[in-house]
């Protein structure tokens, strides 16, 4: 089964990417995931279930020590027809 997360971090600081966003962001390209698209308002990742279940662990346990108060979250099962 593949997997997409789609994830922010706030607070948001639009001069800069706080260090829970950054956090957030390494976690996700550390991952061993395909398809994963970074950007200030939002981030999306594709990937086996164990990979991106495991990244979505780390990045919610990674991001609240960073400093993040708050983390949205949704969690899509891949189609074939979406790839």
């Amino acid at each position: 089964m593949r997997l997409r997360v789609e994830f922010t971090t706030e607070p948001f600081d639009l001069d800069e990417a706080p260090p829970h966003a950054l956090a957030a962001r390494e976690v996700i390209e550390a991952g061993g995931l395909d398809a994963v698209d970074v950007g200030p308002f939002g981030n999306t990742a594709e990937g086996g279930a164990d990979a991106v279940l495991a990244a979505v662990e780390a990045l919610l346990r990674t991001s609240l020590e960073a400093g993040a108060t708050r983390i949205s979250l949704q969690l899509n099962v891949v189609g074939e027809e979406e790839r």
